[in-house]
């Protein structure tokens, strides 16, 4: 008898064991990520910088790496699927994203986050539009971080505290790329640039720049032969004829100036586009630095 109790005390044990093992995966399955979706790159850095480290936490970026601005951007099928899974869109706001109240239908659930609605931020206009590149003016960048750390933890209270550590630390590398840029960049003898798209204004008003032109006022739409005209005439009245493209667009028309004028073609980076995985934590900063690298050395 004490050797049958013996047996069913092991099979009972045995059975305990079995039911807390089958218990524990299905929690662990069953347990929901809190999945973020980001609009485009300088979103996706962002967010990726302030959920470092955090478990359960899923970051996605909804448009492919190298899209780069979404002024016309379509919503496509897989946009849409990503969508039905956010808990959570982070997105710049300010009339980049044309397509927040479908992507809102999609997934009524979803909390949209506007980084660049936030105190701090006083938006430039073209026109009557106003300018969505806030990102490329340091100062803003650092409020766009806040704006997203303080609708994350509100949406994600249960990993507020590594959110606010997060972004706090990426917040003084930012400070620190502002005062090296300042120190780089205020003192320039020459301060007269000529853009290819509207994408600088912000980062020329932080470090006193003076946009004369614009080659093409819509990215990826050739200048007329007038515009083409008035711009090589602002250039050759500059004391230093210099012309900045940008990696995502032909630099056809900057050449064409360039040969009418004799001005020197530079490269600067809105930093819209690059890899989707973990190095795209250091792309801000990294591509900002090489920014400064070539203004300093066109504008000398």
């Amino acid at each position: 008898m004490s050797c049958l109790k013996k047996l069913m005390s092991i099979l009972l044990a045995v059975l305990v064991c079995v039911l807390a093992v089958g218990c524990g995966s299905q929690t662990a399955k069953d347990k929901k990520e809190f999945t973020i979706v980001t609009s485009f790159y300088p979103m996706y850095i962002d967010v990726l910088n302030i959920t470092k480290g955090v478990e359960g936490v899923k970051v996605v970026n909804m448009t492919k790496p190298q899209t780069g601005c979404l002024h016309d951007y379509q919503l496509t099928t897989e946009d849409m699927k990503t969508l039905e899974k956010a808990d959570v869109f982070v997105v710049n706001g300010a009339g980049m994203e044309s397509f927040l109240e479908k992507a809102a239908k999609q997934n009524p659930k979803m909390k949209t986050i506007e980084a660049s609605n936030y105190k701090d931020i006083n938006l430039l206009k073209n026109g009557d539009e106003e300018n969505p590149h806030v990102w490329l003016s340091v100062t803003y960048s650092i409020a766009q971080v806040k704006a997203i750390t303080a609708g994350l933890c509100e949406a994600d209270p249960a990993h507020k505290d590594a959110y606010r550590k997060n972004a706090l630390d990426y917040c003084m590398k930012l400070e620190a790329l502002k005062e090296e840029m300042h120190g780089e960049l205020d003192n320039l003898p020459h301060k007269d640039i000529v853009t290819f798209h509207e994408a600088f204004p912000y980062l020329a008003k932080e470090f006193k720049l003076n946009i004369v032109s614009v080659i093409e006022r819509e990215p990826g739409t050739e200048p007329t032969p007038q515009e083409l005209e008035d711009t090589i005439k602002q250039v050759n009245g500059l004391t230093t004829k210099v012309l900045f493209t940008e990696p995502q667009y032909s630099p056809a028309a900057a050449e064409t100036i360039a040969r009418e004028t004799g001005a020197k073609v530079y490269q600067l980076d809105p930093i819209v586009t690059g890899e989707a995985n973990e190095s795209a934590m250091d792309a801000y900063i990294d591509t900002m630095k090489k920014n400064m690298a070539v203004l300093k050395e066109a504008l000398q």
